[in-house]
């Protein structure tokens, strides 16, 4: 079933995530979850991706900045303003604190040649949502982002976030998992494999106020690299990028 409501029975700990501690905090206790609404797909994920737009909020406030008492936020990797630093292995992880999102604990690469750069073998892998850029972590298969009020340096919240994934060969691996802002994990969810040559797959998870304060993209099983090839191309791996990603708006707590 591609929507559905979860109760999470089994807390998670987030002993690893860092955002905002230090090495020497103390792991936090479990949180009991709330009901959780996941939204999956692959394949043609248009129609599901859309309906995620529309759980999350209307309307679409783009980079208007400042707290919205509604809505949803969106990052496609694709403007005009982040050009400069296509095809780069340094993309600022705060490009896009205007719409209220922060990247940390790596390096990031915004991609419009599907990262034949880093990977010739790459080009027969990965095949963009919105074209032509997509996203990665470079040394590492992980993600960390956290929100902040658009444009401001305030510490925000959102009530979910979705991913749409590129490439996902292996079941149980690549996966969002969601904190607080008190750094406890609201839960682990893992994404579809792909079911077609375009390769696309969506994970998106809703609660019903904001308190999505951090999130953990794992994308496959291991970072890119020149000798690491995909499952597809021969390889031992499960190499998965991002495109899209779509976040109700941040509101601080």
């Amino acid at each position: 079933m591609n929507l559905r409501t979860m109760v999470l029975t089994t807390a998670f700990v987030a002993a690893t995530f860092v955002a905002g501690c230090s090495s020497n905090d103390s792991p936090m206790k479990p949180v009991q979850a709330p009901p959780a609404t996941v939204v999956t797909a692959t394949g043609n994920i248009a129609a599901k991706v859309a309906e995620f737009r529309t759980l999350v909020g209307d309307p679409a406030n783009g980079g208007v900045a400042g707290e919205q008492s509604a809505g949803r936020r969106e990052v496609n990797w694709d403007g005009a303003g982040a050009r400069p630093f296509n095809n780069q292995d340094h993309f600022p992880p705060d490009f896009f604190k205007g719409v209220g999102l922060i990247y940390s604990n790596a390096s990031f690469r915004n991609d419009s040649t599907q990262f034949v750069d880093i990977n010739p073998t790459y080009a027969n892998e990965f095949a963009p949502f919105s074209p032509k850029v997509m996203f990665s972590a470079i040394g590492s298969n992980v993600i960390d982002a956290s929100f902040q009020v658009a444009g401001a340096a305030t510490a925000a919240a959102v009530n979910g976030f979705g991913v749409v994934l590129v490439d996902v060969d292996l079941a149980q691996t690549t996966s969002l998992e969601l904190f607080d802002k008190d750094h406890r994990s609201l839960g682990r969810y893992t994404a579809p494999t792909r079911s077609d040559a375009g390769g696309l797959s969506f994970l998106g998870v809703k609660y019903d106020s904001p308190i999505v304060a951090a999130v953990r993209i794992t994308c496959g099983n291991a970072a890119l690299a020149a000798g690491v090839n995909d499952l597809t191309s021969g390889g031992s791996k499960d190499v998965v990028v991002i495109d899209n990603v779509i976040y109700g708006e941040p509101h601080a707590f």
